[in-house]
């Protein structure tokens, strides 16, 4: 693959429809917690150990008490330049006729909060619930997001559970409802929302351009989506920080911090006619 920024300029000065696939590395440079890897541990558990639905099944006040901690740092957390980069571009490119879709498997609503307007989140978001009785999904800012949350979920190892009752959980306000919510995030060994891979296979069947931010396109999700892409012969670029496997798969692979490299990447080119 070419490092070369000016040819990808010209096929982007070209492209119609560019979609945007986005993985934790675009939300690193904003401070973001992964909870994966090494000293990723909140408490003495990592994310594949809380994010399940067999976890919150067994044990619902800790996982809330997980999910309120992320939600409450996510509250102090603010879009980087390449989340501003991809706004804006889309903001810019939608006057002349062109459109950006972001697909990103994040879940911290960083691309919502810098003014993405096309955005399809994969795994849901920090910030909405799911009912597990009537199965409602609601947008949800509260902070925090019940009375007997406040305060807890601590991060460090020896920090109590604080074993809250199931009925001073976050409820559903339904009416006739009150049913235990959960976050609307998907856990380990649980499937996509087929509505919304349904949208994603339309935008990658008419994307004339696709980017991988973030993320390497041999991992999930970007795996699933880029090689189909990539085999149509539409050009595919990759920002990440390092190389991959497949990366000599795609046309461009550019290499570092992500606030870095994307928005000289999706800059205003000259040929770009602004009314």
């Amino acid at each position: 693959p070419r490092i070369d920024m000016a040819d990808f300029r010209e096929v982007f000065a070209k492209a119609k429809h560019i979609a945007i696939i986005t993985g934790a590395g675009v939300s690193a440079e904003s401070g973001v917690p992964t909870f994966r890897g090494a000293g990723g541990f909140w408490r003495k558990w990592q994310a594949q150990e809380l994010a399940t639905p067999e976890a919150f099944a067994r044990n619902p006040s800790r996982v809330w008490e997980f999910y309120h901690y992320r939600r409450e740092v996510m509250l102090s957390k603010h879009p980087n330049p390449a989340h501003i980069a991809i706004a804006e571009c889309e903001r810019r490119l939608s006057k002349q006729g062109r459109s950006i879709v972001v697909i990103t498997q994040n879940i911290d609503e960083l691309h919502r909060k810098a003014g993405t307007k096309h955005l399809l989140e994969i795994h849901g978001s920090l910030f909405k619930t799911r009912c597990t009785n009537c199965g409602n999904v609601a947008a949800n800012y509260k902070s925090p997001i019940c009375p007997a949350l406040a305060g807890k979920g601590a991060p460090d190892p020896e920090t109590e559970d604080a074993t809250i009752p199931v009925e001073d959980l976050p409820q559903c306000e339904e009416d006739g409802c009150s049913g235990l919510l959960r976050p609307h995030v998907v856990w380990f060994g649980e499937t996509l929302d087929p509505d919304i891979l349904t949208e994603v296979e339309k935008e990658l069947e008419i994307c004339d351009l696709c980017l991988v931010v973030g993320t390497s396109s041999v991992v999930y999700p970007a795996a699933m989506f880029a090689p189909q892409v990539s085999a149509r012969g539409v050009p595919v670029a990759e920002f990440n920080m390092e190389a991959t496997p497949a990366t000599n798969r795609f046309r461009f692979h550019f290499p570092g911090p992500c606030g870095t490299t994307l928005p000289p990447a999706l800059a205003r080119h000259q040929t770009e006619i602004i009314s």
